[in-house]
């Protein structure tokens, strides 16, 4: 019998994530990255090693400062820019090919910038629930903040300072390492999140607050189950309404949207199997009617289970 799964175990266990390092940027100021729109079905991301830098806010808002030990994720994908906020032209940037990772490097003399930059590649069945329910870019800190002693933001730390020096050597397997740690750099980072008293709006901020945890669980865990709001309101113990309006100010979107969300993922895992007929995916995600699912999948997905299934 399968060990119990919490809700964040079974969310990467429907939606894998695989994480790739790419670059590691050692730069003196001034210096400025501008990165294109990512490709289908990656999330940027990166982590100051050292030094600062400013995250410009493409709507016009006012800049995001990030310091050694933040970890930023493009979690849409879309462009960004970040520099070192002096305002003046930059000194370019050459690489410099190792053997596990590329160095990117400049001749600046001003504040030194130490930072590691790589991507998350998820399938396209997954960019749904994962995209659309993390903010546009989320910041994590894992080495300041509240003060307050934590785990999670400990192992954060001990896991970039792995990724410091395995990227810092030319060792045999670097490759495999860098990868391996970026992926549960992707876990680890997302745990650290939801446990923020400022947590982002979202999945994570939803799964921070505690009144509405047994919600959460009860839909990873039971997702084909005929979930209704008294019902998920009564394991919250709070009222229906109650349920709404924490859903609605946390994540956006209400608990049937999430619900089906999580479905609609898992029959896409499931329509990957060619023994399963379209009825039996719907059956297994919780739909008695095989129309009702067609429906579900086509909005949520944009095409048909047997055009997904034929792709």
């Amino acid at each position: 019998m399968s060990p119990p799964m919490d809700w964040l175990s079974r969310l990467l266990d429907m939606t894998p994530v695989r994480g790739r390092l790419d670059l590691r940027c050692l730069y003196g100021a001034p210096w400025r990255i501008d990165e294109e729109q990512a490709g289908p079905g990656e999330i940027p991301y990166h982590v100051v090693l050292g030094g600062t830098a400013v995250l410009e806010d493409p709507a016009g808002g006012p800049p995001q400062h990030l310091a050694a030990g933040d970890i930023l994720f493009v979690a849409q994908g879309g462009a960004h820019t970040l520099h070192d906020g002096s305002g003046a032209k930059p000194v370019p940037a050459h690489a410099r090919v190792g053997l596990n990772v590329t160095f990117s490097e400049n001749a600046g003399d001003g504040e030194q910038l130490d930072m590691l930059c790589g991507r998350f590649v998820l399938a396209t069945s997954h960019e749904r629930l994962l995209r659309g329910y993390l903010p546009p870019r989320l910041v994590v800190h894992a080495a300041h903040g509240s003060g307050k002693p934590n785990a999670t933001a400990a192992q954060v730390a001990s896991l970039v300072s792995m990724m410091r020096t395995e990227s810092a050597a030319d060792q045999l397997g670097g490759r495999a390492m860098l990868n391996a740690l970026s992926t549960a750099l992707f876990a680890l980072a997302l745990r650290l999140s939801s446990q923020s008293g400022e947590a982002p709006t979202g999945l994570l901020a939803l799964a921070g607050n505690p009144r509405l945890a047994p919600a959460i669980t009860a839909m990873f865990e039971r997702p084909a189950h005929a979930w209704t709001l008294p019902a998920l309101a009564r394991l919250c113990n709070v009222s229906r309404a109650t349920l709404v309006r924490l859903f609605n100010e946390s994540l956006g979107r209400s608990a049937s949207d999430l619900l089906t969300d999580i479905r609609m993922t898992l029959a896409a895992n499931e329509l990957r199997k060619p023994n399963l007929s379209t009825g039996a995916v719907a059956e297994a995600v919780g739909y008695q009617s095989e129309a009702a699912f067609q429906r579900a999948f086509k909005q949520r997905m944009g095409v048909t289970p047997a055009r997904w299934r034929r792709r």
